[in-house]
């Protein structure tokens, strides 16, 4: 945990409203402030810069992703220009991957909730890739009216080298459910910066599920536009020999009485299967009697894999009502498997009732029926390529 010492230079940070976290550089759309990484910064230096394929490079594309949409009444999407976006309040992009999707993206696609909708089912959007010629850059606005509640569900798949940032403004007094679900081809790469912007009262719950693509690297970013805000960001990742998997989040605590809670877990196994998890919550000056806490918990199932835990909290007051973060990484529990062996379970079987529960909390809080059913149908899949047939770990 770092405690931040109020410097004139810091207070100055804060009233400007620049982040004043070391993680996180300055952010803005002129690529200058983004220039190409070399791998020794700090938020790069656990990313293979080499296997982005080409994310990194400014350069022009006409690619695009396949849209498939389901919207219930009353809801729209549409395209905008960048113009328009930036007049929305759209996140800023925090690195040199985001900067590049604005620049790149010809405008952004404006998904609109109206105020006090209730909606009866999701929003599902499938964005799918069709190959690897050409960078696909994507930018993507979600705007949830005053008092609506609603759930949307974006889902990744196929064949693509994609870069996008997505802003998610959530209106006074609404409530979000959002699901993101990556499951790419083995070869896709993917980078993505999601910014939310909680309003004052506003529940948001954002789950992402990453099992697949070669790497992944997704950035989530949380601030609060007033106070009563209410965020809880949801992980769960599986992954393989080979894949770089990488999770970064940062909450800004902007507003005072306001509550976040992060819980992210992955499971790894395979020769070369490497998991990257930076948490960091920082706590303004203003940010009064808020409620913080970040949790990362990784299981390695097999030997030759790596992961990496970073959970950060910076705190500029004292003034709070709770904060704190845990970090773990292990193999299975040999307690937990003795008492099931014990009790006549097969140990393949004992693995699996293990792995299974470690992720099934999260699961079951997805809200949507058939995505719980498909992601224990992965897991359980994925546990049949590794655990249920080897049982090395």
């Amino acid at each position: 945990m770092t405690v931040i010492d109020e410097t004139p230079a810091a207070a100055q940070a804060v009233e400007t409203g620049k982040v004043s976290s070391h993680l996180h550089p300055e952010p803005g759309y002129d690529l200058a402030l983004h220039p190409v990484p070399t791998g020794r910064e700090e938020i790069w230096r656990f990313t293979p810069l080499k296997r982005l394929q080409g994310l990194l490079d400014d350069q022009a594309s006409d690619a695009h992703l396949s849209w498939t949409t389901q919207l219930p009444a009353g809801v729209t999407l549409t395209p905008i220009s960048g113009e328009e976006a930036r007049e929305l309040g759209e996140f800023l992009p925090f690195d040199r991957l985001a900067a590049l999707a604005v620049a790149h993206a010809g405008g952004a696609m404006l998904l609109d909730i109206p105020a006090e909708a209730e909606l009866d089912e999701p929003v599902r959007i499938d964005l799918e890739g069709t190959g690897l010629d050409q960078v696909v850059w994507g930018q993507v606005i979600v705007r949830v009216g005053r008092f609506a509640r609603a759930t949307v569900v974006i889902e990744h798949r196929g064949q693509a080298r994609y870069s996008h940032a997505t802003t998610v403004l959530v209106g006074d007094g609404a409530q979000l459910d959002l699901v993101t679900l990556n499951d790419w081809s083995d070869d896709s790469v993917h980078a993505g910066q999601v910014g939310i912007r909680v309003g004052r009262d506003a529940r948001v719950r954002a789950s992402e599920f990453t099992i697949g693509g070669d790497l992944v690297r997704t950035s989530t970013n949380v601030e609060y536009a007033g106070p009563g805000g209410d965020a809880e960001l949801l992980g769960l990742y599986f992954v393989d020999a080979g894949q770089h998997i990488e999770h970064r989040l940062f909450v800004d605590h902007t507003a005072p009485k306001t509550k976040s809670n992060v819980t992210y877990k992955g499971a790894l196994q395979g020769e070369g299967a490497r998991a990257v998890w930076i948490g960091n919550v920082l706590i303004r000056k203003v940010a009064e009697g808020i409620e913080t806490y970040e949790e990362n918990r990784n299981l390695v199932l097999t030997d030759g894999c790596q992961a990496d835990s970073v959970p950060n909290l910076e705190i500029e007051t004292g003034e709070i009502e709770g904060a704190g973060h845990a970090s773990a990484i292990g193999r299975f529990d040999d307690e937990q498997l003795f008492y099931l062996r014990s009790r006549g379970i097969e140990e393949s079987e004992a693995r699996r009732l293990v792995v299974h529960g470690f992720f099934n909390d999260l699961i079951r809080r997805v809200g949507v029926p058939e995505l719980e059913e498909r992601l224990r149908a992965v897991v359980e899949a994925e546990l049949e390529r590794h655990v249920l047939t080897d049982g090395q770990a």
